[in-house]
């Protein structure tokens, strides 16, 4: 029988599900253990993190721990396949756009807004054989979307080893899934534009037995600046500002959590180009407009259908 755990980790809510409830301790342990390290090296946020002092070696490569030279990676690889539109170096525009704390504090007091622009994620050199990064002085790495997502696949393959069966880890509304689903229908989950929100909220019901699920969305992480205008979280690299997207909001399952978002995040900034992109890759997505129309690609199914 199935047992779910809910709690606040890395400023986002954390849910741990098992297809055997004895071992849902033993599941919430190891993620737990497999966020604690992702926050140690990717936090931008921590002035103790790995990448804290990589952001501020001022252009010198550095050493780096193999977790964060694969979160690192792992970015570098976003961008490659999205041809920049998912880029790690966005860190001084989201500074400048007074996302420089934890996202609740930037909510309590709202910042001065400025701009920065995004050097683009080639300044960055990764190698692999020495383990060692470099970025240019004065640009800043934020890992946080694609480090979440590699983190939840991390953390449900690692709760699965641990216990032995089949686990969803999501981390604020991103899921990765690993080990045998559920027998009688996989796992049920509810896709809105936000995780937080209940069964009454705008949505859809859907199963899954396998890989990763991502939601990336406008309307969360949002804030106001000192003048009154709303920003968020998801930046255009061309312009280093908050994306101003065809879509409020973008799901898209993938073979891996991090595929996924990469994909959702990718879908936001192209706008509606993200609906041929998307089928040519053949991602399954649901893509909800501005306007509340939700748009199903490349096999997302109709509502209660199984994913797969």
């Amino acid at each position: 029988m199935q047992a779910t755990m809910q709690f606040r980790t890395i400023g986002t809510t954390a849910v741990v599900a098992v297809s055997n409830r004895e071992q849902l301790e033993r599941a919430h342990s190891a993620v737990e253990e497999t966020i604690a390290a992702f926050d140690q090296a990717c936090s931008r946020f921590r002035d103790d993190s790995e990448l804290g002092a990589l952001n501020g070696a001022g252009g010198q490569a550095m050493n780096v721990s193999p977790l964060l030279l694969e979160a690192v990676a792992a970015a570098l690889r976003g961008a490659q396949l999205t041809d920049g539109d998912v880029d790690p170096t966005v860190g001084q525009a989201l500074i400048a756009l007074g996302y420089d704390r934890d996202f609740d504090e930037v909510v309590a007091r709202p910042p001065r807004v400025r701009f920065a622009s995004v050097p683009g994620w080639r300044t960055i050199e990764l190698d692999a054989a020495t383990s060692t990064v470099r970025i240019p002085s004065g640009v800043t790495l934020d890992l946080g979307a694609t480090a979440k997502a590699l983190a939840a696949d991390h953390a449900a393959a690692a709760a699965h080893a641990a216990c032995g069966c089949g686990v969803l880890v999501s981390l604020g509304g991103d899921m990765a899934f690993a080990g045998e689903a559920p027998a009688e229908h996989g796992w049920r989950v509810r896709v809105t534009d936000d995780h937080r929100s209940d069964a009454t909220t705008p949505g859809q019901w859907i199963t899954l037995k396998s890989g990763g699920l991502a939601t990336s969305s406008i309307t969360t992480r949002s804030w106001r600046s000192d003048e009154g205008a709303t920003v968020h979280h998801l930046i255009d690299p061309a312009t280093g500002q908050s994306v101003t997207s065809f879509w409020r909001t973008v799901s898209v399952a993938a073979s891996s959590c991090l595929d996924a978002n990469i994909a959702s995040t990718a879908a936001i900034v192209r706008g509606e180009d993200a609906v041929g992109w998307l089928i040519e890759h053949k991602l399954p997505s649901r893509l909800v407009g501005t306007d509340g129309h939700a748009r199903h690609v490349a096999g997302w199914p109709e509502d209660g259908d199984d994913l797969g």
